[in-house]
């Protein structure tokens, strides 16, 4: 088993990101953002999925003033993302941000991030600092490429610039959109900083892609133990991300987020409609939240030997199947009878009403 890598400690409202807390699962708001009602009811949306940590653009004055209206509203601590413009940040942070996500590269002269600054450790908040591999400095470009040494490097300046502030308060994300490259580039900060990290492939991309993408890219990062907080971005539903982030955590045994199905691929063995019974199973459990491994087998040979690790499981067969618990046969039963007493069983786990 990785070991975690041994972070500083940064509280965002009444969360705790780094020193080997939970790793905190978050996402971004996508519609207007000046519809205040839109946003509070996405941001209900985001923290009903699981979401602890939910982003929202500020790009000028009146989004500044619907920041606070949602802030009034949220049942989570809120990030206001600045771009291009510093009065924003010193409005979002007025408006009750608990948290700032600035990109020093773009945001102008010095004395604007240290205004910033300033602003930010008189309210007691901390703030992230990105940087993206589209978004670098150009003699670093120049000196480097765009590599993980060029993203560390510019996180060195902003690190520089921010202690000269006295201001330490500080999450860093170091993003690109290519896997190897936001690898590379979070396990060399590591080596460097104990900031805590925000993880990321940026531009993941829609639907699968986008989920593929990440979960190489992710997964690769906690293989190390790195990262305190993540966020998966996906072309779509921000809610959609929320679920994938915890998938992605659950693999690694880092967060539960309900059952774990564990099914067998189909091949020639399988005398069973077993996608249709792994959906059926899948729909059933859709909002149990127990952390239960689930095994849905196709046959003998898959389960319920190799399975025998999870908690509960059916192994299909041509004349019925079997019922498991860890390994052990329970019950032999009817192939319409498999489904139905293996919801029933996962009901004294879990206390919840599964329907069948």
């Amino acid at each position: 088993m990785y070991t975690r890598e041994q972070t500083r400690v940064v509280r965002v409202g009444d969360l705790y990101i780094g020193g080997g807390h939970p790793i905190v699962v978050q996402s971004m708001t996508n519609c207007d953002p000046h519809d205040a009602q839109a946003l509070i009811e996405q941001v209900q949306a985001l923290a009903n999925a699981g979401c602890e940590l939910v982003r929202l653009t500020v790009p000028d004055a009146e989004a500044a003033e619907v920041f606070a209206k949602v802030r009034k509203h949220s049942p989570v601590p809120l990030v206001a993302d600045i771009h291009f413009d510093y009065r924003m940040a010193l409005a979002a942070i007025e408006a009750g941000a608990d948290k700032i996500r600035i990109n020093p590269g773009n945001i102008g002269s010095e004395d604007r991030v240290k205004q910033i600054l300033r602003a930010a450790k008189a309210a007691g908040i901390p703030i992230r600092i990105g940087v993206n591999s589209g978004s670098l400095p150009k003699d670093l470009v120049a000196r480097y490429g765009v590599s993980a040494q060029a993203l560390v490097e510019a996180a060195a300046r902003y690190i520089d610039l921010c202690q000269r502030c006295d201001f330490t308060d500080l999450v860093f994300s170091l993003k690109a959109s290519t896997v190897p490259l936001a690898i590379e580039a979070v396990r060399l900060f590591a080596e460097k900083y104990d900031f805590p990290q925000h993880l990321g492939i940026t531009e993941a991309g829609p639907g699968e892609l986008g989920i593929i993408k990440s979960a190489a890219g992710l997964g690769g990062m906690l293989a190390y133990g790195l990262g305190d907080t993540i966020r998966v971005s996906l072309t779509g539903d921000p809610v959609r991300e929320v679920e994938v982030a915890y998938r992605i955590l659950q693999a690694y045994g880092l967060r539960d987020y309900g059952p774990m199905i564990v099914s067998c691929p189909t091949c020639g063995r399988c005398s069973v409609p077993l996608e249709e019974i792994v959906a059926q199973v899948s729909e059933a459990l859709k909002e149990v939240k127990t952390p239960l491994t689930v095994a849905v087998m196709g046959c003998a040979v898959n389960g319920p030997g190799e399975a025998r690790e999870a908690d509960i499981g059916i192994a299909c067969g041509p004349n019925g199947g079997l019922l498991f618990r860890h390994g052990e046969v329970i019950a032999k039963l009817a192939t319409d009878e498999l489904v139905p007493r293996l919801l029933a069983e996962i009901r004294q786990f879990s206390g919840r009403n599964i329907l069948c």
